[in-house]
Parts: C-alpha cells; structure tokens; sequence
C-alpha cells in the first residue's frame, strides 16, 4: 500500500438524480501509468475529478495518499493571447520556481530551446510540451494529464507520449492518462480502464482491443501497430509520415 497514490472503489458522482458515473474504482501507484479512454461524455474528467479529490463521491470511498504532491494539465486552458509571455513568464506564473528546476522541465519536455520564445508563437504541441513542463515543476508524486494530445499531429502524439515516458522514469510519479480514444497508447502503459458511465472493460492494452465491450465502443479497424507505437530511439522518419526502424 506504501506505493499507492490514490484509489477509487465503487465510486460515483451523481447530478441532478442522473448518475454521471457509477462504480468506478481504480488506483494509480507510483510509477505506474493508468490510461482512462471512453467516448465523449462518458465520465473520464468527472473521474479525473474524483481521483485528484476535487469531486467528492456521492458513493463508494476515495483514498488520496496523505502530503501527495498532485499536478494537473487540463484539457483546456484560457490565456489571453494578446499579451506578451514568454515561455520563462509563463513557468513562472503561477509561483517563482528556480532557474535550474525550470531549465531542468524544459529539457526533460524537450522546449529548453524556446525558453525565450513568446507563448504565441508556439505550435501545439510546443504549447502541450510547456503545459506539462510548468506541471512538472514542483515534481510532483502524482500527475493527471486530461487529452494531452489533442490538437496535435500523429507525429506530434508520439513525440508527446515519449515525454510523458521520460516523466515518469525521471520524478518515479505516477500518472492517470485521460483519452477519448487508444490511437496511440504507449506499450508501457501499465493498465486501461475503458469508460463509458461505468468501467467497460480493464486490463493490459494488449487484451483491451480484443475484448467485446471495447469493440463496440470502438469498432474493431484499429490498426494495432498505431494502438501500440513503442518509441525507438533508432529510427527515421520519412517527409510522408511514415517511419523506418532498425532491430
């Protein structure tokens, strides 16, 4: 139990005599990546919630690990673009952070290069990259990242989730991964709930795409070698998208 941050049993938040979701549990350990995928509206940012304590549940417990160090990336965030930040001003918004800590985010979400660069200027995915790198300061035991690809690219979506690899491997935290879809879950991922108002299916993403629950949400033309991209170091990539490896 010491390695664990957080855990839902039976848990559901109820609205308006609607339940939003209803007997979820889960828990993240440290180190440990869990994935939550479902359709639009089907519960993962009211479960986010709860898992990060801001939603109480109307049943079932949640446990949060006492002094946990908790970051959040939302799927949405609204800056306004008129101003002038640069990439340094916005690390530091919420709270002055040391310049190594800074220069030592950048690095580990690879924008170290951008560090002067007005926030306006950069792509999505360099946007996501700083998102995460200002959540990673204060390094923290346990990190919620809500569609952290969204709005990017496919090269762009393996790029993010190798980051999200070496944030694990560099602060040992652990990370509750919020998609709408498995279009590019890493390998490492150590565990899928599928959800859709209550846990469809769980496991390995290996046995997630067979089982019947997810095909229906689904459907069953997922090319499994985009499901399961496991980053190479040793690879190239080609002007039309596609990549060689070498064994």
């Amino acid at each position: 139990m010491d390695n664990t941050l957080i855990q839902l049993n039976n848990c559901g938040i109820l609205r308006n005599r609607k339940w939003l979701v209803r007997g979820v549990s889960l828990t993240v350990d440290r180190g440990q990546i869990v994935t939550l995928i479902g359709p639009n509206g089907s519960g993962k940012s009211t479960t986010a919630k709860m898992a990060l304590g801001i939603m109480k549940p109307d049943e079932g417990d949640n446990t949060i690990k006492e002094n946990l160090k908790i970051s959040y990336v939302p799927q949405k965030l609204a800056i306004d673009w008129s101003l002038p930040l640069r990439v340094l001003d916005f690390m530091n918004l919420i709270e002055n952070y040391d310049h190594s800590i800074i220069n030592e985010m950048l690095t580990i979400t690879g924008i170290q290069h951008l560090q002067n660069e007005d926030v306006r200027n950069l792509s999505g995915g360099e946007f996501q990259r700083l998102l995460m790198a200002r959540a990673i300061a204060k390094k923290p035991d346990f990190l919620v990242l809500d569609e952290p690809v969204q709005g990017v690219d496919y090269a762009g979506e393996i790029a993010l989730y190798q980051i999200i690899q070496d944030i694990r491997k560099n602060l040992n935290c652990g990370i509750l991964l919020i998609s709408h879809n498995l279009h590019v879950v890493m390998s490492q991922t150590n565990h899928v709930i599928c959800l859709n108002g209550h846990i469809c299916c769980s496991g390995e993403p290996k046995s997630i795409v067979k089982n019947p629950e997810y095909i229906k949400l689904f459907g069953e033309n997922m090319d499994p070698t985009l499901a399961f991209y496991k980053h190479e170091h040793d690879h190239h990539h080609h002007p039309d998208g596609s990549v060689d490896h070498s064994h």
